[in-house]
């Protein structure tokens, strides 16, 4: 793999172009930290979507590992499903630092350190975050943190589901006035609510079930089967809880609509 620093010298000499310098950077640079993570540096240049630190199943000290040493390299730095230990140690170690801003959605667990000079660019693309109940928030959260770092403006409407689905209409008709792209919607149980919405609007609608399923729902299987199985079209679906995915794949529609 070539270096960076040789990448750069090539392209100042003039043996290759800009085109090519981009190609190689994208394809080449990720960084080791300490045996314990490859961090794909450039994958927001190459793909549209930031790396997210997943804090499930990491101690701490992991975590701040590898925080560290990515920002060493970038101007900010997400981890998301973060545990209260996790939270705690990297608040701890950057709150006095004062070339770092630090920013946590307490509902989504997610956490965002960025270099105090760094805004996030800002894009046309308009989502919609619909959850089924108050449980689905927390995975609606992420997504909505994911979607707003990639630079779109969302609109949520929050515990409106099929228990009472004439909650729905209105910030679902909102949502059509402000001309969303896309349409998340998020459900547990049997995860009904995807379907329906997709069966009423002319946007994309990605599905997330999440794991607030009991009894034969296991944790999120009876409402991920039920997505699956819908016969609407213009669903997507997307793993249980998987709110960085779902907030990732509507703003990648967004952004390129927009484009």
């Amino acid at each position: 793999m070539r270096d960076i620093k040789d990448i750069l010298k090539a392209l100042l000499e003039g043996k290759i172009s800009i085109d090519q310098t981009e190609d190689l950077l994208r394809a080449n640079f990720i960084k080791n930290v300490e045996g314990l993570a490859q961090l794909d540096i450039f994958r927001e240049l190459r793909t549209g979507v930031p790396e997210v630190v997943l804090g499930h199943n990491k101690t701490p000290e992991m975590v701040l590992s590898i925080v560290s040493s990515f920002l060493e390299e970038h101007h900010f730095v997400i981890v998301s499903k973060v545990t209260e230990t996790q939270k705690s140690l990297l608040i701890e170690t950057f709150k006095e630092n004062t070339q770092y801003e630090i920013k946590f959605n307490e509902l989504g667990k997610i956490i965002i350190i960025k270099k105090k000079e760094y805004s996030f660019k800002k894009r046309k693309g308009v989502i919609g975050i619909i959850t089924a109940g108050s449980s689905d928030i927390i995975i609606a959260e992420e997504a909505k943190t994911i979607a707003e770092i990639m630079g779109c403006s969302v609109i949520t409407g929050y515990d409106v589901g099929i228990a009472g689905i004439h909650r729905i209409f209105q910030p679902l008709s909102e949502m059509i006035k402000q001309g969303v792209d896309v349409i998340i919607v998020l459900a547990g149980m049997e995860g009904t609510l995807p379907g329906v919405v997709a069966s009423l609007v002319d946007v994309p609608v990605i599905g997330v079930p999440i794991s607030s399923g009991y009894g034969i729902g296991k944790n999120g299987e009876g409402a991920l089967t039920t997505m699956l199985q819908s016969c609407s079209p213009g669903l997507l679906v997307v793993n249980i809880d998987n709110g960085f995915g779902a907030g990732a794949s509507a703003a990648l529609i967004a952004n390129r609509v927009r484009k």
